[in-house]
């Protein structure tokens, strides 16, 4: 299946438009760190470990290998490869196991509770980073899934894990937490923290829910596509769709910490406008792409209880085509704030800043797909940003 889809991104990538980036301007003389940059890709994603990477780059698509504009402009930006479907706790794993060229331990107890094998690939001699520690720290930035992914990892390097230390004496250094100081900061891009509505009107069409138009279904059974490229078969609640509906997400969150020494940001996204009959609808002068439209819509004009008794009402539905903007903007337990991008003086740590909405779909920030959206200078800004803080 991978080396199908490969060809055909290959095929694609050799017939695309070349692509003219605007000028973005690094300002080096004001920066205060120049911490490594790890790109977290989302559900479905791939990373620099999967061959096709370098012919279909994840960050960049039809616009080039975005990272390594970055590493040529002196901003060290890596891409780890997580399970396209896997769960934010096992890709957490597997991002530990690549920045610190380990073997991917899943942990004792929660292997044997997921009915899986503890141990995964290993990385040793592979690693991403040079070094990894308190003294070179890392900037995290999670796109979709991603977010979730880094705010789970995150958190294990913290406060670690005690179900771990108690289910064996051979645990993973990560799950020994301590390692707060390890973490400059988290950027989420268009991330369900909080989960999202694109679930929650996948449930009502498999109950046959008449408001959802045979389109509105076929738009919902999307979401089910992006893990036909998983590594691992998972039981229900250890794959990343349990992790995004709602209720589970949110209780995802009662256990993460937002950390007083991590500087955090967001970038939500948003695709849709108030609809005159009501509820929001697509943006016109918005390029997106097309296999978002009709859950946009539909997301767009959604409401309802979810059965943890989450209400879902109109300030959940403009959206991006699958991620609801709201839930994008930061963990709703969470201390936050908006942010301009601007004031950088104002900026703490150990609270969310976010950023203006991103006016584009969900694909936007990763360059699109179809579409090619000039992502390059979006990012030289949010990373001198970083390094100026």
């Amino acid at each position: 299946m991978q080396f199908v889809i490969s060809i055909i991104m290959a095929i694609v990538m050799f017939i695309a438009p070349s692509v003219n980036y605007p000028k973005a301007e690094l300002n080096e003389s004001e920066w205060n760190t120049n911490y490594s940059f790890v790109f977290v890709h989302g559900l479905g994603g791939w990373g620099q470990y999967d061959f096709y990477y370098d012919i279909f780059p994840y960050w960049g698509v039809f616009g080039g290998d975005m990272l390594k504009y970055l590493n040529a402009r002196g901003l060290n930006s890596v891409a780890p490869s997580l399970d396209p479907s896997g769960s934010a706790w096992d890709r957490a794993c597997e991002l530990y196991a690549q920045l610190t060229g380990t073997k991917v331990d899943y942990g004792k107890a929660h292997s044997e509770r997921c009915e899986h094998d503890r141990f995964g690939k290993d990385y040793t001699g592979k690693a991403l980073l040079d070094d990894f520690s308190a003294e070179s720290k890392i900037n995290l930035l999670g796109h979709s899934f991603g977010g979730a992914t880094i705010l789970v990892f995150t958190e294990l390097m913290a406060n670690g894990n005690d179900d771990e230390l108690s289910a064996a004496n051979d645990v993973s250094e990560l799950f020994k937490g301590g390692k707060a100081d390890w973490i400059y900061s988290i950027t989420t891009l268009a991330a369900p923290m909080n989960g999202t509505t694109a679930y929650s009107i996948g449930r009502d069409a498999e109950d046959g829910v008449e408001k959802l138009s045979p389109a509105d279904k076929a738009s919902s059974d999307l979401i089910g596509l992006v893990s036909l490229g998983s590594k691992n078969k998972r039981i229900a609640e250890d794959n990343a769709d349990y992790d995004m509906f709602i209720d589970n997400a949110m209780a995802l969150l009662d256990g993460i910490e937002t950390l007083e020494n991590v500087y955090y940001f967001s970038v939500p996204c948003c695709a849709t406008v108030e609809d005159p009959n009501g509820g929001q609808t697509r943006d016109k002068s918005v390029k997106c792409e097309p296999l978002v439209l009709s859950s946009m819509e539909t997301m767009g004009h959604y409401t309802g209880v979810t059965p943890g008794g989450v209400v879902l009402d109109e300030s959940w539905q403009p959206n991006d085509g699958l991620v609801n903007t709201i839930s994008a903007r930061a963990p709703f337990n969470a201390p936050q704030r908006d942010f301009d991008g601007k004031d950088i003086v104002s900026v703490t740590s150990g609270i969310w800043n976010v950023l203006p909405t991103y006016r584009g779909d969900h694909q936007a920030l990763m360059g699109d797909l179809i579409n090619v959206n000039y992502i390059r200078p979006f990012y030289i800004e949010l990373l001198d940003m970083i390094n100026r803080l």
